[in-house]
């Protein structure tokens, strides 16, 4: 099943069901309660009435509950690595890394992202993401499956100067990327992917790709990832209870930033550029880069 969050027009934002490239709305305030209810439950209420995506936009499919950002793909982990003139710390292989980053400044597909005015190395980030359906404490990763309602796009924008002398100090990253995230086009459930799961908790055989103004700079494959979402949710759920709406990121994929590509020499993103994250049976979350902001008085 495929989940979004649409307008109409000048009306306010409502959940809906995507079939056979039809659009249905759903009798729920947001994807909040829909993920509470369920997704058969939900779907079976869905409206006989259907409406063509022109006729519809698009908006962050939900607003989470908390966002957390997991560091699970080697390749990028390595390079990056690299990039900075050291080894991957062996403390990587341990466990499942991730960080809160912030549930409010969230984006959705064709938002212009913000610039903002403390960063020259304005950066994105090409990953996929789960939305817990199930709440949960102490996860087993092969149960992990049980407890996620979909996946989604996740741009994790990064300001890579911020972020890296952030970095230095042993905190962080906070103001190299609490602007912006972005989320969508859609979720997907279970159902809609089954026939490319792989062995792996949570892990399925998807394309993944990134372009800058219809250039393609990223090529990856979620299969790829060395901690699974099974192994990432298992360690987020220790002694803490996971939240139906919780979203989880994978961490950048392999070739996934301009950080990893340009060896962190830029160019960077500019005002204008358009972004366009795509992953099979997901879509493409599609954004454009705002003029550089300065909010200071």
């Amino acid at each position: 099943m495929i989940f979004a969050s649409i307008s109409l027009a000048q009306n306010s934002l409502q959940p809906a069901l995507i079939l056979n490239d039809r659009v249905h709305t759903l009798p729920f305030a947001d994807m909040r309660q829909v993920i509470e209810v369920g997704a058969e439950r939900a779907a079976s209420l869905a409206s006989k009435d259907s409406l063509a995506f022109d006729e519809v936009r698009l908006h962050a499919p939900l607003q989470p509950t908390t966002l957390r950002d997991a560091y699970a793909f080697e390749q990028h982990v390595k390079t990056a690595n690299q990039n900075r003139g050291r080894d991957v710390p062996p403390e990587w292989y341990k466990f499942p890394i991730f960080y809160f980053t912030n549930p409010r400044n969230i984006f959705g597909p064709e938002d212009v992202i913000p610039n903002p005015h403390y960063t020259s190395q304005l950066d994105y980030e090409l990953e996929i993401a789960v939305i817990i359906g199930k709440s949960g404490r102490d996860i087993k990763p092969e149960d992990a499956p049980n407890h996620i309602f979909g996946y989604t796009i996740f741009n994790d924008w990064s300001a890579r100067d911020v972020q890296r002398e952030e970095m230095k100090v042993g905190l962080g990253p906070a103001k190299g990327k609490d602007f912006a995230s972005s989320l969508g086009p859609v979720i997907v459930t279970h159902e809609s992917i089954a026939d490319r799961q792989t062995s792996r908790p949570g892990v399925y055989d998807l394309t993944m790709t990134a372009k800058i103004n219809g250039v393609e700079r990223s090529r990856a494959n979620f299969k790829d990832i060395f901690w699974s979402f099974g192994e990432i949710i298992a360690r987020a759920s220790e002694y803490v209870e996971l939240q139906a709406g919780d979203v989880i990121g994978s961490g950048t994929v392999g070739t996934g930033c301009l950080l990893e590509l340009t060896k962190a020499q830029g160019p960077w993103l500019a005002e204008g550029d358009v972004v366009e994250l795509e992953i099979e049976r997901i879509g493409v979350l599609k954004n454009i880069i705002g003029k550089t902001m300065d909010n200071r008085p």
